[in-house]
């Protein structure tokens, strides 16, 4: 009996699980877990901010007209569909990704800058089973934006060096010099280091960095339309200058007040005291309302979602 016990253990296969498979299980489940945690952090700002949330000011200027509302939506969606093509083409990143990458933006924008990417690492780790590396595109991703970024403004601020220079905009003459060095010494470092930086091939380099160029061309258009939409008696020609002078202002890296700076630059160029203030303040308040509705609606659902992740 002993015998045919002994050889029956014998003959049975043992089944080994590879170690790396085990870590590799292992860290997507601690992934999908910050996801969540951070999607739960989410949920608990939107909800704070709600509360203290005002819209008596603007409400009698938000827009009825429903172009205005398809233009905000472009405008806002501008990042995540950009990124999305990226990574369609990098992981083939099927359509309910937009999801995550919306997140993504959500994330850095009311809670902290670059949380965003970590948060979405998590959830590629835990959801996009076939992607082996994602550390290395994401990253890559991140710096080209910055860096595409850069060169645009060093763009933007060479056509309007005039304008600049002439001291009428408010901005001043060492704070613009000294944040024209970080923006090229930044630039400067990332292309002296490119070999170790960058994971991805170049024609992957060169197709993110033309995607993230359209990404700026498209919100400089998409912001001066919206604005043309609630004070049409600016043409938007001027409106397109305007938005390509508050890109420029908002990547200036040592500009304090940037909304400010911009508000005065508008009424200097503009005149409509009042009305440029209030659309200013409009455009603040629908970001950061949908910025708010938004991150909440997916924050709720990637709650109710995480049991799933394995």
């Amino acid at each position: 009996m002993a015998d045919d016990s002994a050889a029956s253990s014998a003959s049975t296969p043992r089944i080994e699980v590879p170690l790396e498979t085990v870590e590799e299980h292992g860290r997507t489940r601690l992934a999908g877990l910050f996801s969540m945690v951070v999607s739960l952090a989410l949920l608990v700002v939107a909800v704070f901010q709600f509360r203290s949330l005002s819209l008596t000011d603007v409400s009698a200027m938000i827009p009825t007209n429903p172009v205005f509302w398809m233009v905000f939506a472009g405008y806002y969606l501008a990042g995540p569909v950009s990124e999305w093509f990226i990574y369609r083409r990098l992981w083939n990143m099927p359509f309910s990704g937009l999801g995550a990458l919306i997140r993504k933006l959500v994330s850095n924008e009311i809670l902290l800058g670059y949380l965003g990417e970590a948060q979405f690492y998590g959830w590629a780790r835990s959801r996009l089973n076939f992607v082996t590396a994602p550390f290395g595109a994401i990253k890559d991703v991140t710096i080209l934006s910055a860096l595409v970024g850069n060169f645009a403004t060093l763009a933007m601020l060479a056509w309007a060096w005039p304008l600049v220079a002439s001291g009428q905009l408010g901005l001043e003459g060492r704070t613009v010099f000294v944040s024209l060095g970080v923006v090229l010494v930044t630039s400067f470092v990332i292309l002296l280091f490119r070999q170790r930086l960058f994971s991805l091939t170049r024609p992957e380099l060169l197709f993110i960095s033309w995607v993230h160029l359209a990404r700026i061309a498209a919100v400089v258009i998409l912001s001066a339309w919206m604005w043309h939409l609630v004070l049409p008696t600016v043409e938007v020609g001027l409106w397109i200058v305007m938005a390509t002078l508050r890109m420029l202002v908002s990547r200036l890296p040592l500009l304090p007040n940037k909304d400010v700076v911009f508000a005065g630059i508008a009424v200097f160029l503009l005149g409509h005291d009042v009305e440029i203030a209030g659309l200013m303040t409009l455009m603040a308040v629908l970001l950061l309302l949908t910025h708010l509705v938004v991150g909440g609606l997916f924050a709720l659902a990637d709650l109710f979602d995480a049991e799933k992740v394995k």
